[in-house]
C-alpha cells in the first residue's frame, strides 16, 4: 500500500482488537505524522462519519468474521475508502474483503479471551506505524532499524516478565473477594489498562476499570475507598508523565487504595512492585499487558471460573 495518498487513518475495531487500535495511533501518529481517529466497528457506521477515497480505514479482528467489524467494513467501502485489514485468521471474510490484509500469524488461540492475539495485533500496529513512517519520510532508516531490534528482542523479555510474576499471583489471590480494580495509566498505559480491565471482566466476572492516569480527579478518585485495589503502569522514568503518575498514585494511597505498580524501575510509592523489562514506550504496551492479563487469568482461578471457557462470550462474535 503507498502511504502517500492518505490524508487520515481511521482503525475500526472491537473490544481486545479496539484497545489495540487505541496503542496502533500512538504509534502511527509518532512515527507516521498523520492523523488517527480509532473508533467502535460497532458504531462506526450508524453515526455517517466523513470518508472518503483519501482515508485509509484499518479493522481489526482476530476472527476476521467479527459481523460489527465487517459492517463497518462494507460501509467505509461504500463511500470509496481503501481497506488494509489486521486479521489473525487466512481466507476470512474480512480478509477477502479488504484490498490488502496484514495477517498476524498468532496460530489458533484456544481461550476464549483473547492474549496472544492482543499482542500480535499490537506488532502488526507498530509494523504499520513503522512502514508509513519509513514511507512519509518521517522515521530515518536508522530509527527503523533501532526499533525494529527492539521488536524482535520483545519475546525473550516478555519471559523474563513470566518468570517473576509469582509473586503477583500470590498477591492477586488476596484480592478475590474485591468489590472492584481499578486500572490507570497514561500515555500508551492508557490503552493497556483498558485491556487489562477488560480481561478482567471477562474471566474474573469482576467489575475493574481502566482510567488514564490525568482523569483521576475528575470523577473516578470518588470510587477509592480503604482497600481499593488499584494496579497502575509506571510510564518510564524519562518521561515527562512518569512525576505525573507518581502524584497519581499519591493521590489515591491518601485515600486507602492498595496500589500494585508496573514498573521498569524501582518505585517507592507503590505498595506492590512488579518489574518489567526496559523498552521504548511505545512497545511497552506488549510488556505490560503480561502481568494484567496473568492478574485476569488467577482471579478468575481464585474465584472458581472456567478461565478458557467465560460464561455469556463466544471465541468469534459473528452477530451484530
Amino acid at each position: 500500500i503507498k502511504f502517500k495518498k492518505f490524508e487520515k487513518i481511521v482503525i475500526i475495531a472491537c473490544g481486545t482488537a479496539y484497545n489495540a487500535g487505541l496503542v496502533g495511533k500512538y504509534a502511527i501518529e509518532k512515527w507516521g505524522q498523520i492523523p488517527v481517529d480509532v473508533e467502535l466497528a460497532s458504531e462506526y457506521r450508524y453515526r455517517e462519519p466523513s470518508l472518503d477515497k483519501k482515508t485509509l480505514v484499518i479493522p481489526i479482528s482476530q476472527s476476521g468474521e467479527t459481523m460489527d467489524t465487517l459492517m463497518a467494513l462494507r460501509y467505509a467501502k461504500s463511500k470509496g475508502a481503501t481497506i488494509f485489514s489486521v486479521c489473525n485468521t487466512n481466507g476470512s471474510t474480512i480478509g477477502r474483503e479488504s484490498d490488502a490484509v496484514l495477517y498476524t500469524h498468532a496460530g489458533p488461540e484456544i481461550a476464549v479471551a483473547s492474549t496472544k492475539a492482543f499482542a500480535t495485533q499490537l506488532i502488526a500496529m507498530y509494523l504499520i506505524g513503522l512502514e508509513i513512517g519509513r514511507q512519509l519520510e518521517h522515521l530515518s532508516s536508522k530509527k527503523c532499524k533501532e526499533i525494529i531490534k527492539e521488536l524482535t528482542q520483545l519475546p525473550a523479555k516478555v519471559e523474563q516478565v513470566l518468570e517473576t510474576v509469582e509473586p503477583l499471583r500470590e498477591l492477586t489471590r488476596k484480592f478475590k473477594s474485591a468489590d472492584s480494580i481499578l486500572f490507570l495509566g497514561r500515555h500508551t498505559g492508557y490503552p493497556t489498562v483498558l485491556e487489562g480491565a477488560l480481561k478482567l471482566k471477562e474471566l474474573a466476572y469482576m467489575h475493574a476499570e481502566g482510567f488514564a492516569g490525568g482523569e483521576l480527579k475528575h470523577g473516578p478518585i470518588a470510587l477509592i475507598d480503604n482497600g481499593t485495589p488499584v494496579v497502575a503502569i509506571m510510564p518510564t522514568k524519562d518521561s515527562v508523565l512518569a512525576g505525573k503518575m507518581a502524584s497519581n498514585i499519591q493521590e489515591v494511597k491518601a485515600r486507602g487504595a492498595v496500589v500494585i505498580a508496573i514498573s521498569e524501575d524501582e518505585f517507592a510509592g507503590a505498595d506492590h512492585l512488579i518489574r518489567i523489562p526496559q523498552v521504548d514506550p511505545l512497545l511497552q504496551p506488549v510488556l505490560a499487558v503480561v502481568p494484567l492479563q496473568v492478574i485476569a487469568y488467577e482471579m478468575a482461578v481464585a474465584r472458581g471460573n472456567d478461565v478458557d471457557q467465560p460464561r455469556n462470550l463466544a471465541k468469534s462474535v459473528t452477530v451484530e
